[in-house]
């Protein structure tokens, strides 16, 4: 039975945020009607979808209805309960699956399934209890990162444990959750690699993406990343046999620490398009958003070559702080992008829009795009 789903069909997304609105404005140039469900109203993805559906992701009901109009249905964040993927699954394909979801969602699981799978992991222990949190810093030392094992991104859900005495106030302001400790990485580099499996279990991957992050949020991307070959080839060759172990149907982002001796650790995995994969609407010959549509539909994947080094440089409700951004000055500044996600409030750390610039090398790319951002705001500011 032939698994393409062709142009003209309804897709759907679960989750309605800006990669969701990314997916829905590269799947209607393909010819694809958008149907997006999630609690929120006049999101960011539904003001580009075809039809807007609002609920609950816990009412399954009301997601099988959503699914009965759909070809298929992919998602667009990661907290999302794994039941709400097996009931969609129960009317419509669905992709990735419950079980790619339920791993990535989790940090316990998914330290848990990096380590069965031979995957270098930072070292981490799991805190329950005071006394595995006692046990924890008496191994792994300090300083360290406490991560709560559940709905964290953005550096949310995360403290730096900077000694011994301060770890149990540090869990107390996690509100004693499950946790995973982790030995603080002073690392070289981070970068990501975005691994797009398909329906025939075919795998391609972008070369890495080198970022940079601010407040624990990512704040600049710079594209291909500066590695020698022999550990962009690592990176890739990793991120392909994670998404194999996984069995993920769809974009598979991986976040990697360089350590200083030059090895890779896995940071995070998230089953869907990343932060940093912004970059590749103008800078690669298929976005990231594209390549989910094709695994999505049984498409073979594009090519993740480079058309142009780019960087990507994210755009946080602080730039509106003095009033509307100098969008003139900024688009002023040479080849450069702009990406706005639709939301109507402008608050500090929240994720606004891009930009994005291309040039002859990533190096310059980067120059470029963080000059076009500082011309955002007026100097006095």
């Amino acid at each position: 039975m032939s698994t393409l789903i062709a142009p003209g069909a309804t897709l759907g997304v679960l989750g309605s945020g800006q990669l969701g609105r990314m997916f829905a404005m590269a799947a209607r140039r393909m010819g694809y009607r958008v149907h997006v469900y999630s609690p929120d109203a006049d999101s960011p993805t539904g003001q580009v979808a075809d039809r807007e559906v609002v609920g609950a992701y816990e009412d399954l009901a009301r997601v099988r209805a959503f699914a009965r109009n759909c070809a298929a249905v992919t998602i667009e964040f990661e907290n999302i309960p794994a039941s709400t993927l097996e009931a969609v699954a129960e009317v419509c394909p669905v992709r990735p699956g419950s079980y790619s979801l339920s791993v990535t969602q989790h940090r316990l699981r998914e330290r848990e399934f990096l380590v069965a799978g031979g995957f270098p992991v930072v070292p981490f222990a799991i805190v329950r209890s005071i006394e595995d949190l006692k046990i924890a810093v008496a191994t792994l030392g300090t300083p360290a990162v406490l991560k709560t094992a559940g709905f964290g991104y953005d550096g949310k859900g995360q403290r730096l444990v900077r000694d011994a005495a301060e770890a149990e106030a540090d869990w107390a302001s996690l509100d004693r959750a499950e946790c995973v400790y982790e030995r603080f990485i002073d690392f070289a580099q981070e970068i990501s690699v975005i691994a797009i499996r398909g329906v025939d279990s075919s795998v391609v991957t972008y070369a890495p993406f080198a970022n940079r992050h601010a407040n624990h949020i990512l704040d600049v991307t710079t594209w291909p990343a500066q590695l020698a070959p022999a550990l962009l080839r690592q990176a890739q060759d990793l991120s392909r046999e994670i998404a194999v172990s996984l069995d993920h149907v769809g974009v598979l982002s991986i976040e990697l620490f360089v350590t200083n001796d030059g090895k890779l650790l896995v940071n995070e995995l998230a089953p869907r398009p990343h932060n940093s994969g912004h970059v590749t609407i103008e800078a690669a010959h298929v976005s990231q958003y594209e390549q989910q549509v094709r695994a999505l539909c049984g498409l073979p994947p594009g090519s993740t070559a480079v058309r142009q080094p780019g960087a990507m440089a994210n755009l946080l409700g602080d730039r509106w702080a003095g009033g509307e951004p100098r969008w003139y000055a900024a688009l002023a500044s040479g080849p450069v992008a702009l990406h706005l996600y639709g939301k109507a409030m402008a608050r500090s750390g929240r994720k606004m829009g891009h930009l994005t610039a291309t040039a002859p090398t990533s190096a310059e790319a980067g120059e470029i795009v963080v000059r076009a951002r500082e011309a955002l705001t007026p100097p006095s500011l």
